[in-house]
C-alpha cells in the first residue's frame, strides 16, 4: 500500500509564560472535544515532562519541543494568582541599585531559560506564535490556543495533524473531468456530512489542488489551509451544532500527478509504437486527498457517488457499476457510476480512465472483469481463471459473500505497487496479474499469489518471507505491529508499510492458528468479520473475537506482547538429563543506542524429539511466559528440536552440546526433521552466528550436511544467507576471501548444480531450487552453467524467439548472454518490442546485471527519465546493480546525486525509497563508507534524514562492520 512537517514557526514572545506541570494543575481547563479524541499519548506525556523541567533528553527533537512548548501555553489556565509564577514584571523601580549576588544569579538564571525556549522556538520554522495565540496574563478567562499561519496570513484554525472528530463525512458526490492532452482535470465534490458535537470548524484534507469556489449551505465561504499538514479548513461565527446535517461544495482543478499516487498520469506504446495515455489512482493513505478535498483518514467511512467524464474513445472505470452514460452538448460522454453499497475510506475509493479492453466471467452474484491495454487481451485469461476460484473459495473460507455485484482487475502499464485493493476495482502492475500461456508454474504461481493476497488482502506469508521479516525486526531501528501512537508525520506513515506490518502481521497470524486447536481460528475469524462488517476495528478486536471461540488463555492477552513492542524473543535450551530449561531475551543484533527493557512474550514453544520427530502429531507444545521455565522430557531423549516447522516468530539457540546432536543427527540421517525445520536450523544458526552467539566454526559444521540435502527450503535458505555473506566479502575487496568463498560454494553445491537439467519443470518447487542453484553457479563463473546458459539464448535467438526459454530460467540466461556487448545489445532490443511482461522484466535485470560502467551509467539514467523504461521499474533496478561488483560505488553516487528527482517520483518514506536506500547501502562494512552514508542522509534535512530506513542503513552497516571484524580471521582459517 500505499510525510512531520515542522509545525511552527516561531516569533518572539511578548510576555514570558508560566512553566506548569499540567498534570498537577487544579486549574486546567476543560478542553474542546476536538482537542480530546485526537491527542497523542506522547503529548501527553511530555507536556507534563516539561513542567518537571525534564526536557533535557538527547532524544527530543525541535519538532516535539515546539509541540510541547505549544502545549504548555495552550492549554494552561491563566487564572492563576501573581504569586503563582515566577515571571511577574515588576514595576520600573524610583532609583538604582545594585542588586544582591542571589537576585543576580537568580537573573541570569531567568534570563539564560527564556533565552534558551526563545532559541528553541526561534529554530523551529511552520507556525507563528501570534499575539492572538499569547497567554495573557492576570486574566480569568481560559487562554486562547496557537494555530499556525494559513497560507494567505491569516491563522489556520486547527493544530493537530490528525483531524478534528467534531464532523464525520456521509457521503462524498465527486465529478471528475480529466483532460488527458493537458494533463490535467477539473472537479465538482459534495460532502453531505453530520456534526458530532458543537464546533466552529469543518477541517479537511487536500493536497495540490487548487479550489476555486467553495460553498456550504449553498453560501460561499472562505477556504483556509495549512499546507505542510495538507489540511484545509472553514470557520464559522457562531457553532454548528451537534446532529446537524450540512453540505460543502467544492469546485477545484489540479494537474494529474506525475509519481505515482494520487489521480495520475500514466503511458504506454501501443502495438504500432504510438504513445497512449491513461490516468489511475494509487490511493493508498493520504493519496485521495490530490484528487478531492476529502476527510482522508481511514476511519472517516462513506459512501461515494462518482462521475467521470471523457472522450468517447476511452472507458471510465470505478468502484460500483456504471449506471448510465450521458452524452453532453460537448461531445464528451459522463459515466455515472451506482452509489457504493457500503461504507468505505477514502483510500479505497479508484477510478480510471483509458483505451482498456476486458474479459469476464459469472461468479455466484458477482461479474468478474480482468482489463488490460488492448495488444495484452490475449494474457489475461490466466488471472481471470485464478480470481474466479480464489472469490469462490472466500466466500466458502470466510463465510462471507463478497458484498459488491462486480469485481474488476486492471492491469496499469505503470504502476508503482505490485497491486492495490481497491473495493471493486482491483489495481495491478502488469507483471503481477499478466501471463502469457506458455509461461512457466512459476510466473503463474507469482500471479496466482498476487491476485490471492489482494482479495483476501491478508498474505499467505511462507517460511522465505518470515526469515525477511526477521531481519529487519532484529534491528533497533524496528517498530511494534501496532504503531498508532508512534505516527505522528505522513512520512512515518508511508514507513509502516513494510515487512514488519506484512510479513511479520502475518507471521503471527500464522503462529496463533497453528497455536489453536484445528479450526478455532478460522472460527474467530468468521466472527469478527461478521461482528465489525463495514466497521473500524482495533488489534484487540481480532484477538477477542478469536477468545470468545477459543478454549484456552485470552488470546489477547498473548497477542499483545508480540504486537505492542518491537522485536521478537531468542530462546535459550539447556538440558540436565530429563530437565529442559528456556530462557527468552530479546533477539536484538545491536545494543547501539538501545533502551535496555525487560521484554517478554507468550510464546508458544512447540517442539519435538528424535523419537519423534517429522509428523505432526510428533509436536508437543509449552507456553513460555516468564523469563524462564522448565520442562520435564524422558533422559533417553538425545535432541530436542523446537519451533516445529517454524511456525513460531522466534529463534532458537541450543547451546553447544544441543547444536552438536542436531549437527550429528542431521549427518546421519537428512529425513529425521522436516525440510522447514532443517531450513529454520541454518536459518537460526546463521543469526546467532551475527548476534556472537555461536563460532562461524559451528555455522560451516552444520553445512556439511547439506551436501546430501535435496529439499527447496533448506538449500535456498543456505544458498542466500551464504551469498549475502560472498557479496559482503566482494564489496570489501577481500579477493583471497573471495576466491575461497566462492570455490567453498562450488564444492559444497557444484555436483547439485551440474545435476540439474535445462528442459521444462512442471513442479514449482523444482523450478524454485533450479533457478536459485543455477543462477548462484553462473553467477560465479561456473563454466557448465554458463555454457549451457548461452547454448540456450542462441537457440532461442536463432528460432526468432520461437524457441521457449523455460520462464525460471529466463532470469540466469539473460543474465549472462547480457555480460556480452552482442548480447546485451540483443536484449535491449528485445526489451523495447516484447509485449511479454514476465520475459520484460526479467530482461530489464539482466540489462542491469552487467558489469560494464557505461551501460550502468546509461540504464541508471534511462529508467530515471522514464521513456524506455517505466520509472517504476528504478528500485529493481538499483537493486540489480547494487549486487554487482561493477556498479555498487556507481548506483550509491548515482543516488546522492539523484535525490531530489528521485524523491519527486516517490514519496519520501515510501516503499520505493526504502528499498532504495537499503539495496545501495546494505553491502557497506566499513567505517569510511559509515560515515559517508550518515553524512550524506543528515544532509537532507526534511527531504528524509529523519526516516527510519536510514536508521536500518546505518544500522546494518555497522553490524556487517562488526561482524566482518569478528569473523575474517576465522574465515581465512576455515575456507
Amino acid at each position: 500500500m500505499s510525510l512531520p512537517r515542522n509545525m511552527i514557526e516561531n516569533s518572539m514572545f511578548e510576555e514570558e509564560p508560566d512553566v506548569v506541570d499540567l498534570a498537577k494543575d487544579s486549574t486546567f481547563p476543560a478542553l474542546d472535544p476536538d482537542e480530546v479524541v485526537y491527542e497523542p499519548r506522547s503529548s501527553r506525556l511530555l507536556v507534563r515532562g516539561l513542567g518537571e523541567n525534564d526536557l533535557d533528553d538527547e532524544e527530543e527533537d525541535y519538532e516535539s519541543s515546539a509541540r510541547l512548548l505549544g502545549m504548555s501555553f495552550m492549554n494552561r489556565s491563566s487564572a492563576r494568582s501573581p504569586s503563582a509564577s515566577p515571571y511577574i514584571r515588576q514595576a520600573p523601580p524610583r532609583s538604582c541599585y545594585r542588586p544582591s549576588a542571589r537576585m543576580l544569579v537568580g537573573g541570569v538564571f531567568i534570563l539564560v531559560l527564556v533565552t534558551s525556549m526563545a532559541m528553541v522556538l526561534y529554530f523551529l520554522p511552520g507556525c507563528t506564535f501570534t499575539k492572538a495565540g499569547c497567554p495573557k496574563a492576570n486574566s480569568s478567562t481560559p487562554m486562547e490556543l496557537v494555530y499556525p499561519k494559513s497560507t494567505n496570513g491569516e491563522l489556520f484554525p486547527w493544530n493537530e495533524l490528525r483531524l478534528p472528530a467534531s464532523v464525520r463525512p456521509v457521503n462524498y458526490d465527486l465529478s471528475l473531468t480529466p483532460n488527458l492532452t493537458s494533463m490535467t482535470f477539473t472537479g465538482h465534490t459534495i460532502i453531505n456530512m453530520i456534526i458530532q458535537h458543537d464546533t466552529k470548524r469543518i477541517v479537511l484534507h487536500s493536497s495540490e489542488i487548487n479550489i476555486i469556489k467553495a460553498t456550504f449551505q449553498s453560501v460561499e465561504v472562505k477556504v483556509l489551509e495549512y499546507k505542510p499538514w495538507q489540511q484545509i479548513a472553514v470557520s464559522f461565527p457562531e457553532d454548528l451544532k451537534e446532529g446537524q446535517v450540512c453540505v460543502l461544495t467544492l469546485d477545484y482543478t489540479a494537474s494529474l500527478s506525475h509519481t505515482y499516487d494520487g489521480f495520475y498520469n500514466s503511458s504506454y506504446n501501443d502495438k504500432t509504437g504510438a504513445k497512449r495515455v491513461l490516468a489511475a489512482t494509487q490511493f493508498e493513505p493520504q493519496a485521495a486527498r490530490k484528487a478531492f478535498p476529502c476527510f482522508d483518514e481511514p476511519a472517516f467511512k462513506a459512501t461515494f457517488l462518482v462521475r467521470i467524464t471523457r472522450e468517447p474513445e476511452y472507458i471510465a472505470l470505478s468502484n460500483m457499476p456504471k449506471a448510465k452514460t450521458t452524452t453532453l452538448p460537448s461531445g464528451m460522454l459522463e459515466d455515472e457510476f451506482e452509489q457504493t453499497s457500503v461504507n468505505m475510506s477514502t483510500y479505497l475509493v479508484a477510478f480510471i480512465v483509458a483505451n482498456f479492453t476486458s474479459i469476464t466471467r459469472n461468479v455466484s452474484s458477482t461479474l468478474v472483469s480482468v482489463y488490460s491495454v488492448p495488444e495484452k487481451k490475449e494474457h489475461t485469461q490466466y488471472a481471470l481463471d485464478t480470481a474466479s476460484r480464489l472469490l469462490q473459495f472466500y466466500n466458502t473460507l470466510f463465510d462471507t459473500e463478497y458484498p459488491l455485484r462486480k469485481l474488476d482487475l486492471v492491469a496499469i502499464p505503470d504502476f508503482l505497487a505490485g497491486a492495490m485493493e481497491n473495493w471493486g476495482l482491483i489495481t495491478f502492475r502488469e507483471t503481477s496479474l499478466l501471463v502469457q500461456n506458455q509461461s512457466s508454474p512459476l510466473d503463474k504461481q507469482l500471479i496466482a499469489n498476487v491476485v490471492a493476497h489482494e482479495l483476501a488482502h491478508q498474505g499467505n506469508v511462507f517460511l522465505e518471507e518470515r526469515f525477511k521479516a526477521m531481519a529487519k525486526d532484529s534491528l533497533n531501528s524496528s517498530h511494534p505491529v501496532s504503531v498508532s501512537a508512534q505516527v505522528t508525520t505522513p512520512e512515518q506513515v508511508s514507513e509502516m508499510f513494510d515487512s514488519i506490518t506484512y510479513e511479520k502481521g502475518a507471521s503471527l497470524l500464522l503462529m496463533l492458528n497453528s497455536t489453536l486447536p484445528d479450526g478455532q481460528f478460522r472460527k474467530g475469524l468468521i466472527e469478527y468479520l461478521h461482528q465489525y462488517r463495514g466497521s473500524n476495528t482495533v488489534t484487540d478486536d481480532l484477538w477477542n473475537s478469536i477468545t470468545q471461540v477459543a478454549v484456552q488463555e485470552s488470546v489477547s492477552d498473548m497477542m499483545r506482547t508480540w504486537t505492542l513492542q518491537k522485536g521478537f524473543p531468542l530462546v535459550t535450551v539447556s538440558r540436565k538429563g530429563g530437565e529442559v530449561t528456556l530462557t527468552q531475551e530479546h533477539f536484538l543484533l545491536s545494543t547501539d543506542n538501545t533502551t535496555h527493557t525487560s521484554s517478554l512474550w507468550h510464546i508458544p514453544v512447540t517442539y519435538v524429539n528424535d523419537s519423534c520427530s517429522s509428523a505432526p502429531s510428533c509436536r508437543q507444545m509449552f507456553t513460555l511466559k516468564n523469563k524462564t521455565a522448565t520442562l520435564k522430557v524422558s533422559e533417553s531423549v538425545k535432541w530436542l528440536k523446537l519451533n516445529y516447522m517454524n511456525t513460531g516468530f522466534y529463534i532458537v539457540h541450543y547451546g553447544d552440546e544441543g547444536w552438536a546432536a542436531l549437527i550429528d543427527a542431521l549427518k546421519t540421517d537428512v529425513s529425521t526433521l522436516t525440510p522447514h525445520d532443517r531450513a529454520s536450523l541454518i536459518h537460526n544458526i546463521f543469526s546467532l552466528s551475527r548476534l556472537g552467539r555461536v563460532s562461524f566454526r559451528q555455522v560451516l559444521s552444520l553445512l556439511d550436511y547439506t551436501t546430501n540435502e535435496t529439499e527447496t527450503a533448506p538449500l535456498t535458505e543456505a544458498l542466500s544467507q551464504l551469498s549475502s555473506i560472498y557479496r559482503l566479502l566482494d564489496k570489501r575487496q577481500e579477493r583471497r576471501l573471495v576466491a575461497r568463498m566462492k570455490a567453498y560454494i562450488l564444492g559444497h553445491f557444484g555436483p547439485l548444480m551440474d545435476s540439474q537439467d535445462w528442459g521444462v519443470k512442471e513442479s514449482v518447487s523444482s523450478q524454485e531450487l533450479r533457478s536459485a542453484l543455477l543462477e548462484l553457479a553462473c553467477s560465479l563463473g561456473r563454466q557448465n552453467c554458463t555454457d549451457q546458459a548461452k547454448a540456450l539464448y542462441e537457440q532461442w535467438t536463432n528460432s526468432n524467439q520461437t524457441n521457449r526459454i523455460p520462464g525460471d530460467l529466463q532470469r540466469v540466461v539473460f543474465s549472462v548472454a547480457a555480460q556480452s556487448d552482442p548480447g546485451w545489445l540483443s536484449l535491449l532490443d528485445t526489451y523495447r518490442l516484447t509485449t511479454y511482461d514476465s520475459e520484460k522484466r526479467k530482461i530489464l535485470q539482466a540489462l542491469a546485471s552487467t558489469q560494464d560502467p557505461r551501460r550502468i551509467v546509461w540504464i541508471l539514467s534511462e529508467v530515471l527519465e522514464g521513456g524506455n523504461i517505466h520509472t517504476q521499474e528504478l528500485p529493481l533496478v538499483i537493486s540489480t546493480v547494487s549486487d554487482g561488483f561493477a556498479g555498487h560505488l556507481f548506483v550509491w553516487d548515482f543516488v546522492k546525486e539523484s535525490w531530489d528527482r528521485i524523491i519527486e517520483k516517490f514519496p519520501v518514506g515510501s516503499y520505493p525509497i526504502q528499498s532504495i536506500i537499503k539495496s545501495t547501502t546494505s553491502q557497506f562494512s566499513t567505517q569510511t563508507h559509515l560515515e559517508e552514508v550518515q553524512g550524506f542522509f543528515s544532509s537532507l534535512k526534511e527531504r528524509g534524514s529523519q526516516m527510519r530506513s536510514v536508521q536500518e542503513a546505518l544500522e546494518t552497516i555497522r553490524l556487517n562492520q562488526h561482524w566482518m571484524d569478528r569473523n575474517l580471521a576465522t574465515l581465512r582459517d576455515w575456507l
